[in-house]
């Protein structure tokens, strides 16, 4: 799509409440308007109108989510909205608006707010330009035990804005971490991240709390006591890790 329309169709969702984003991705009418590039699993660029607002979107429905040895079969999309509620949880919204619907006409999937981004920046050309922002989303990866970090899943939009897209490899039981984000290796998480983390925490531990209930409708339980239990250890440990003996970096890198 032509950068400017695709612009120009984003602009009045610049600066909307992300509850109201919400309710256009889970509500508007949906029309697909073709496959998006380059992407492993189907992937599709959407049109969607509620008639007040009208933009773009990024649907990725389950029945074209390609079969993982390691993950259970037809549960990406769940985790991408997952990925997104402990993003908004933590407060510090890395994951664009994210919902879980029924689209026809490929079914249930995720939907997602599609971000206007540069396309010529991506975390190799951004490295060393907002490390606050790096620090946050390789802390949120380390939560979200992220298996997929590549360059490319760091997107800066026309405001200068960044964002991690991509979360469907995330939240499994065993450590699976796998980012280019390790410039931070050994270094302490900041204190304000922790706050956050903490806070996090603390809403897991209520099953009644939203997040908890959200949580419980998208991961199984062994997915959420883990989940808590690398929470545990980061408050614990409060460093980021060194890469491991293991595969620890994304393939492609970007």
């Amino acid at each position: 799509m032509d950068d400017q329309h695709a612009d120009s169709r984003q602009d009045q969702l610049v600066g909307v409440d992300h509850e109201r984003l919400l309710r256009w991705l889970a509500q508007g009418q949906l029309d697909v308007l073709g496959l998006m590039p380059d992407s492993s699993n189907y992937t599709f660029l959407v049109e969607i109108d509620d008639g007040e607002l009208h933009g773009l979107a990024v649907y990725k429905p389950r029945r074209g989510e390609r079969p993982l040895w390691d993950f259970p079969r037809g549960t990406l999309c769940q985790r991408e909205v997952a990925a997104y509620l402990v993003s908004e949880a933590l407060g510090w919204q890395i994951v664009p608006p994210t919902v879980l619907r029924d689209a026809h006409p490929y079914g249930v999937g995720s939907v997602q707010l599609f971000i206007d981004a540069d396309p010529d920046a991506h975390y190799f050309t951004l490295r060393g330009s907002d490390h606050a922002a790096f620090k946050r989303i390789a802390a949120f990866d380390l939560v979200t035990n992220n298996a997929d970090r590549k360059g490319g899943h760091i997107l800066k939009d026309r405001q200068g804005r960044l964002w991690g897209i991509d979360h469907g490899i995330t939240f499994h039981v065993e450590p699976k971490l796998r980012t280019v984000i390790w410039d931070y290796a050994g270094q302490p998480v900041p204190d304000t991240l922790l706050d956050d983390v903490r806070t996090l925490a603390e809403r897991l531990e209520r099953a009644d709390d939203m997040l908890s209930m959200r949580l419980r409708e998208l991961l199984d339980r062994a997915e959420i006591d883990a989940l808590r239990r690398r929470i545990e250890r980061l408050l614990r440990r409060p460093r980021y890790p060194e890469p491991g003996s293991g595969r620890s970096v994304p393939w492609p890198p970007i």
